[in-house]
């Protein structure tokens, strides 16, 4: 799990943690999505701008999960009510 903070909140990347829990390889991803090898390691790091819908959708189709298992975003004040 990768945690990004941004300016009104935080993201947390998941996709290493799912693979791991899974047992797929980051090759074994790439080949069944068709999904380029930066791309992936981007996704697993936190490293990117925009979010590519139609590769969040395969990813998703592929690992039989919802896009919030794989990136969340947790807003600042959301976090405040956690910790309280």
């Amino acid at each position: 799990m990768v945690n990004l903070k941004v300016e009104k909140g935080e993201y947390i990347f998941k996709l290493q943690d799912i693979l791991r829990e899974k047992n797929i390889s980051i090759n074994k991803l790439m080949r069944e999505t068709s999904t380029d090898f930066k791309v992936i390691k981007r996704l697993m790091v936190g490293d990117i701008i925009r979010v590519d819908i139609f590769v969040i959708a395969r990813l998703c189709d592929y690992l039989n999960c919802n896009i919030s298992e794989i990136i969340e975003y947790i807003p600042n004040n959301e976090k405040q009510k956690r910790i309280s």
